[in-house]
């Protein structure tokens, strides 16, 4: 029987992804001017406020509401009628030295024997679905948000949009689990107060989002994937009615509530652990980028079409407790899963220090993963500039998204006889 499977994503300007972006933005300050920073920041956003807290320990010190307010600004979040805005809301900042009984377990005399910063389990997922290796519904909601957000900056072919969106998209499957076309397609965007009536002014948000925003995003996609698109998708545009009131007025956010959005969209599993705000030592972030690195490049290099890493530690000590890969019965390989982990834990040193420097984890390349997904994006090198009162200006060449990057495919092939 075919089925059906649903993800969503949200946008730059929900209140959870404001906070996270504020929370990765202090992070990449913070590592700019003290690499070796330990950096947990949580934020809440509201109406007017914005909240800071958490842990640091690090050599430096930042203007964090300045940083905040940037941040904000360039989401879009800049007119008072927003009842939000970088210029205006008040930025109260709780963060606090790191505790000690922690940082005891994480340093080390040396870098290598490094212990893991919390306990916990961590997942990768890849599938070869998509180009990106992502599951299909996760990024065409991805892709639906950003360019939602790129015609909002355009600000010509539609005019009223504001900061705050969702979209969501269902995709029917075969028996085969192969996709055979678009069930579905949410939108929910906020938007300006119109002069209209409510229904007409949802009759016009509807139309633009079918006639103008979903052909963009369909010509992004590649050739298999936009016949998926027909003309029995059901939309449902706003499907609440008007969104004038949005963002962190609408809603509280908070740092790390849309962890399925980070990831998967509810693909593969998730071990529970945020992302936004934390630094590298902190391992719910930093394997789950490594699992996601080891599940691409196996699916890459032909070991199954779709793979699920799992990883596990214990705070403070160096060794992960396990791996573990579920292929979904898709292994090309005539290997066992467990036989596949086995390779894999010698393929791909899961130490935290170990991944800290294959993925070159310690530089501030965090704001970038806060918004439309950690995972599934084109790694690039950019050259990123950050100034500060007490620190003066500095100009970092970084790379970003290095755990996408297929750079271990070959030695797979090698190992798995490919």
């Amino acid at each position: 029987m075919p089925y059906l499977f649903t993800s969503e994503s949200v946008s730059e300007g929900h209140p959870d992804k404001v906070a996270d972006q504020i929370s990765d933005a202090l992070l990449d300050n913070f590592l700019a001017f003290d690499p070796e920073s330990k950096v947990a920041c949580e934020t809440l956003v509201t109406t007017g406020q914005v909240v800071l807290a958490g842990e640091v320990k690090s050599d430096t010190y930042l203007d964090v509401q300045n940083i905040a307010r940037e941040v904000i600004n360039k989401i879009g979040y800049t007119k008072g009628e927003y009842q939000f805005s970088g210029d205006s809301c008040g930025v109260i900042s709780l963060i606090h030295e790191q505790s000690q009984d922690i940082s005891q377990g994480v340093d080390r005399g040396s870098k290598e024997e490094q212990g893991a910063g919390d306990q916990g389990m961590m997942f990768g997922y890849a599938t070869s679905e998509t180009e990106n290796y992502m599951p299909l519904a996760l990024d065409i909601s991805h892709k639906i948000l950003h360019t939602l957000a790129e015609m909002r900056r355009e600000n010509k072919e539609i005019s009223y949009l504001r900061p705050d969106a969702k979209a969501q998209v269902t995709i029917e499957y075969s028996d085969a689990n192969e996709p055979i076309r678009i069930d579905t397609i949410v939108v929910s965007t906020q938007h300006d107060a119109f002069d209209a009536d409510d229904e007409k002014m949802l009759a016009k948000i509807k139309s633009d989002i079918i006639s103008i925003l979903i052909p963009r995003v369909k010509a992004q996609l590649p050739a298999a994937t936009q016949k998926l698109f027909d003309d029995q998708i059901k939309y449902h545009i706003n499907p609440t009615g008007k969104f004038v009131i949005g963002g962190p007025h609408g809603d509280t956010g908070l740092t790390g509530r849309k962890i399925i959005v980070d990831t998967y969209g509810g693909k593969g599993a998730h071990g529970g652990g945020a992302f936004s705000g934390k630094d590298p030592s902190k391992v719910d972030r930093s394997a789950a980028y490594a699992a996601r690195h080891a599940a691409k490049n196996l699916v890459a290099a032909g070991v199954a079409t779709e793979i699920l890493v799992q990883v596990s530690y214990a705070i403070g000590v160096v060794e992960p407790t396990s791996i573990y890969v579920d292929t979904y019965g898709t292994s090309k390989v005539g290997l066992s899963d467990g036989d596949i982990a086995k390779k894999v834990a010698q393929l791909f040193d899961m130490r935290p220090f170990a991944i800290e420097d294959r993925l070159k984890l310690r530089n501030p390349i965090y704001l970038e993963t806060a918004a439309y997904g950690h995972m599934g994006k084109q790694p690039t090198t950019v050259t990123k500039v950050f100034e500060s009162p007490y620190n003066g200006r500095i100009e970092k060449e970084v790379e970003l998204f290095t755990w996408e990057k297929l750079d271990k495919v070959a030695e797979i092939k090698s190992a798995f006889n490919l």
